[in-house]
């Protein structure tokens, strides 16, 4: 089956995709599937990001399959933000199944101290990356397994993400740094 991202949108913390599968079917009025799609994304990406354990330290992706299904990925620090993820999005009309595939990161107290290390590398105060920190949820998400990190999300510039980057490298006891930080588009008009 091919599969082609029709539209995304970044909810703060993670991306819900819809994506076509398989032949096209006719549709009665497009433009209220439309709609009603753009409206669900919108609901799968609340759902998320009000999960009560959902932190800086996980991950969550969405993709709406034409079909009404909903494949949840990522990863989450919690077993809780996995089963409310799958319970939250379930619940919502239009939505006809859900795939979990989220995975658990370790809970090694080496990994747990890195991700509180890497955190205050990124996050520091006399850091330009401050502004992020005292946000509800700050933009840079900090994913770590087995001693390697993969920073997540959207910021500013490509100054920032590689003030990110840098800051992560710098972290002793960190054996890998992947930078998969976005740039956020500005939605403002010129």
């Amino acid at each position: 089956m091919k599969k082609l991202t029709r539209f995304g949108k970044t909810f703060g913390a993670f991306l819900v995709r819809v994506a076509m599968t398989g032949p096209d079917l006719p549709i009665a009025d497009p433009n209220r599937s439309k709609r009603i799609e753009k409206t669900l994304v919108a609901a799968i990406g609340y759902e998320l990001v009000t999960l009560p354990q959902f932190e800086v330290f996980d991950w969550l992706e969405a993709e709406l399959e034409t079909d009404g299904r909903v494949i949840l990925r990522g990863e989450v620090v919690h077993l809780t933000t996995v089963r409310h993820a799958e319970y939250r999005v379930r619940q919502l009309e239009g939505v006809i199944g859900v795939i979990n595939d989220i995975k658990v990161l370790s809970v090694s107290p080496r990994d747990r101290d890195l991700r509180i290390a890497l955190y205050r590398a990124i996050y520091d105060y006399d850091s330009p990356l401050f502004r992020y920190a005292i946000r509800v949820m700050p933009p840079i998400h900090i994913i770590v397994e087995n001693s390697r990190a993969t920073l997540k999300g959207a910021v500013a510039s490509d100054e920032e993400s590689q003030l990110a980057y840098t800051a992560a490298r710098q972290v002793p006891g960190v054996f890998e740094v992947r930078n998969e930080l976005r740039i956020a588009v500005s939605n403002v008009d010129h």
